[in-house]
């Protein structure tokens, strides 16, 4: 097939991505039983931010490749001849790298348009107060069903179910609101959106949603930690809150873009134990100080070094880049 010369850019971005993708993915996929032991032995705030930071990383590399090799690479060494022959193994993959980009696409779209949805369906069948103490306004939703959650992105807003905010006494109100916030704080909406938008190591397939299951169930042991700060008191009446909450029957499905009471309701007696007979670590929230120093070194340290090593990665990359295109 030939192609022009932007369109063999094109070609080769994506199916080099693909293929960094697949490779990483790969390695991942068999080392995700091994990482989700070494999770179990970590603090959840930890545990969490390692398997994110391990799901997202095939997709990391394949974009770090593309932007930093590939495309440097090609606009540098490539003549910028009119037309040229490109093999069907190269586009091949430039098909299942597009293929792969386009279902992440329509997922997130269609998991942003039903969580616009549900939230302006619950703003109009309820209203916004303040409760006592809560740093945000909630939406009370004027319906019986169980529902506790944080939905949105941006501006995420706290929602309740009339049947919930009468069920749950003041203390197991406050802890479960706390537990929602800490949510809020993480982001973790936001990084449920990584996962929509990190394209899966191959077509309609998606094998590293084992590591997506655990995260939601290290974040939520995060949040509990948060939200009761080690007061053992606080605990308790989150546990109460949890277990009342699910007594009331089964909730309508919320959209994925949410972080419910209740998200890990098969976890449910497992967070409850923990809540009852684990004291929660003291200082959850509190981040090394020596942390942000440390990424910048590495991050220093990266930056040297692809730039005494960019004309050598980036001649061998035009060489790889000449294998596939042929």
């Amino acid at each position: 097939m030939i192609l022009t010369y932007l369109m063999r850019l094109f070609c080769l971005c994506l199916a080099s991505f693909f293929v960094i993708n697949l490779v990483a993915g790969l390695l991942v996929l068999t080392s995700s039983k091994l990482a989700v032991r070494f999770a179990d032995a970590r603090s959840p705030r930890a545990a969490a931010h390692l398997l994110l930071a391990l799901r997202l990383l095939p997709f990391a590399l394949a974009v770090l490749f593309v932007v930093g090799l590939c495309v440097p690479s090609y606009l540098w060494l490539e003549p910028a001849a009119t037309a040229e022959r490109v093999g069907l193994l190269c586009v091949a993959l430039g098909l299942l790298g597009a293929v792969t980009w386009l279902i992440s696409i329509e997922r997130t779209a269609r998991c942003l348009f039903a969580s616009l949805r549900h939230l302006r369906l619950c703003r109009l069948a309820g209203r916004e107060t303040c409760m006592p103490g809560a740093s945000s306004s909630l939406v009370v939703v004027e319906d019986e069903a169980p529902l506790l959650a944080l939905s949105g992105l941006l501006r995420p807003q706290l929602l309740i179910s009339r049947g919930v905010l009468h069920a749950l006494s003041s203390e197991e109100l406050d802890a479960a609101l706390a537990h929602e916030q800490a949510h809020r704080r993480s982001r973790d909406n936001v990084k449920r959106l990584f996962f929509l938008l990190a394209p899966d190591i191959f077509p309609l397939v998606r094998p590293l949603r084992t590591l997506e299951r655990s995260w939601s169930k290290f974040a939520e042991w995060a949040a509990d930690d948060q939200a009761t700060a080690g007061n053992s008191r606080r605990a308790l009446s989150l546990a109460g809150a949890l277990v009342r909450v699910a007594r009331m029957g089964s909730a309508a499905r919320l959209p994925y873009l949410s972080t419910s009471l209740l998200a890990c309701d098969r976890d449910l007696s497992a967070r409850v134990e923990r809540l009852l007979y684990v004291i929660p670590v003291l200082g959850a929230n509190a981040k090394p100080a020596h942390h942000g120093l440390r990424t910048a070194g590495f991050l220093l340290a990266g930056g040297l070094a692809a730039l005494f090593l960019a004309p050598f990665a980036l001649s061998s990359v035009h060489e790889l880049l000449e294998l596939l295109l042929h």
